[in-house]
């Protein structure tokens, strides 16, 4: 069995299958003071290209969203 990739529910799981009576919460403690984390299964992809060459809207508003009146921003 590998537990390299497991996080805490299938680390609980497979404890549980295993015949150990031990809750998710548990294990979640005992893996974060053993410092034990699973290995990324998947490869983080970036999916933004802020490189791109399209027109850009200006910031007309500069982040003040609260008007005095309705229909003034």
């Amino acid at each position: 069995m590998n537990l390299d990739s497991y996080g805490r529910p299938g680390m609980t799981e497979a404890l549980q299958q295993s015949g150990i009576a031990v809750g998710h919460r548990r294990v979640g403690r005992l893996m974060r003071e053993n410092g034990i984390t699973p290995k990324r299964t998947h490869k983080f992809k970036v999916t933004t290209n802020s490189e791109h060459k399209f027109a850009t809207v200006s910031n007309l508003l500069k982040r003040e969203f609260a008007a005095e009146f309705p229909n003034q921003k």
